[in-house]
């Protein structure tokens, strides 16, 4: 029976409305709702948890009472993924209202696993997970960016182990959400912001693990594309073998634990000293291997004998080079001889071709002479040609006469030829 209208003279008291909003709420039926969990807490058996709407902010309490929660297969907990068959249901004494389950499930793996591997092959196709891209590491990072839960074991391992190997190693850590639909967004602004940090080398995103549905978040297309911008390499360390999210597969470099991560991010010290402990002993040994060997050249090299005892090639040199001398000597007076004597023999030949030697065997050379005065005055013109016939004096002609020592002026009286050829060859005869 319905109360009459209510009205300020007769208003409806808190139970009246209470039991009205549990009336009409009780006639809605059971439906099927998909969420996440924020909580999951388990009291007395029955279990007191929270949905959260997947994209939109709205939230509901949802209570499973002991009966049903031993009926469910499988365990839950913060940050799954759920579908949930509930019935609402409005609490009078406490004026709240809640959903009461009757079924609560995780969503189909099998869905979410085709999904997976839809949005696996298309980043694939594009080149994100080509090994081509994918950086190098630096040799010994100044500032290691960290991505990971807060109070986290893996934290703690990445530290630890890092500091271990190298004890001078910084650390710039943002802790993130590392489940749940909130995680991929959170992890993408963390390693943004780090990305933009000049100091930071190397950027390690770590969580310890987890089953398949906490790790989807590492599987999320925005988070992925975010890796694969980055211009710091990203080493991904969710340590989870079986199931690989695609944070591993965009990733510089997969490390399977938090732990292998920060071995395989920083050098061992210890080794690295061995390394260079190891190269000063074979440089040190190169070295003094060299200086063995070109010790024991310079030995052979100063006993030999040139070495030894160099005296023996000046000796040896000064024999020789007396020797060359005496032999200059004898050579240069040969030759002087040599053409001394040539010269002398040249000189009685050419005095034997000389016309003074005709002369002085008693022979005399005619010439006419052509011109006027004396043949000596300064300025006087003179044509001489020797006569070798009688007709070139004819008489009157002025005659000089060439003897062996001197000359003697003439005047041709006449001629006449004479048979004497050896006069005509000669040039001379004739008479005055």
């Amino acid at each position: 029976m319905s109360p009459p209208p209510s009205s300020a003279e007769a208003p409806w008291t808190v139970a009246t409305v209470s039991s009205m909003l549990r009336d009409w709420i009780s006639r809605l039926g059971a439906v099927w709702i998909e969420g996440e969990l924020t909580s999951w807490n388990v009291r007395g058996g029955h279990v007191y948890a929270k949905l959260r709407d997947l994209e939109g902010d709205a939230t509901l309490s949802v209570n499973v009472w002991r009966s049903v929660a031993e009926k469910l297969d499988g365990e839950f907990s913060q940050g799954d993924r759920v579908i949930v068959h509930a019935k609402p249901d409005f609490w009078v004494k406490g004026g709240t209202l809640s959903l009461q389950a009757y079924d609560v499930r995780h969503v189909g793996l099998g869905e979410l696993l085709e999904r997976l591997e839809r949005l696996r092959r298309q980043l694939s196709s594009e080149g994100l997970f080509d090994p081509a891209r994918k950086r190098a590491l630096p040799f010994l990072p100044g500032t290691i960016g960290l991505v990971t839960g807060r109070d986290s074991d893996a934290e703690k391992d990445v530290r630890r182990n890092a500091e271990l190997r190298w004890p001078a190693v910084r650390f710039r850590t943002i802790h993130t959400l590392v489940q749940g639909d909130r995680a991929a967004a959170d992890v993408a602004s963390a390693l943004l912001e780090l990305d933009g940090d000049s100091e930071v080398d190397v950027i390690i995103v770590a969580r310890g693990g987890g089953d398949f549905l906490h790790l989807l978040p590492f599987s999320d297309e925005s988070l992925v594309r975010v890796v694969a911008s980055l211009a710091t390499p990203v080493v991904s360390a969710i340590g989870h073998e079986a199931d690989r999210p695609l944070l591993d597969e965009v990733a510089d470099l997969r490390a399977s634990t938090p732990t292998d991560a920060a071995k395989r991010v920083v050098p061992d010290v210890a080794e690295q000293l061995a390394i260079v402990q190891q190269g000063r002993s074979r440089a040190f040994s190169a070295i003094a291997n060299r200086i063995a060997s070109e010790t024991r050249g310079l030995e052979q090299l100063r006993s030999r004998p040139a070495i030894a005892h160099p005296s023996w090639i000046v000796d040896q040199r000064g024999d020789e080079l007396m020797r060359y001398a005496a032999r200059a000597d004898e050579l240069i007076v040969s030759r002087v001889d040599r053409e001394g004597e040539r010269v002398r023999s040249l000189a009685t030949h050419l005095r034997a071709l000389s016309p003074q030697r005709t002369l002085d065997r008693g022979y005399a050379i005619v010439e006419r002479i052509d011109g006027d005065g004396d043949g000596d005055a300064p300025g006087r013109i003179e044509h001489r040609d020797v006569v070798r016939s009688w007709s070139d004096a004819p008489t009157g002609a002025a005659l000089r006469i060439r003897l062996a020592d001197g000359r003697v002026e003439a005047t041709a009286t006449g001629g006449e030829p004479i048979e004497t050829p050896a006069a005509g060859r000669d040039g001379v005869g004739g008479r005055s």
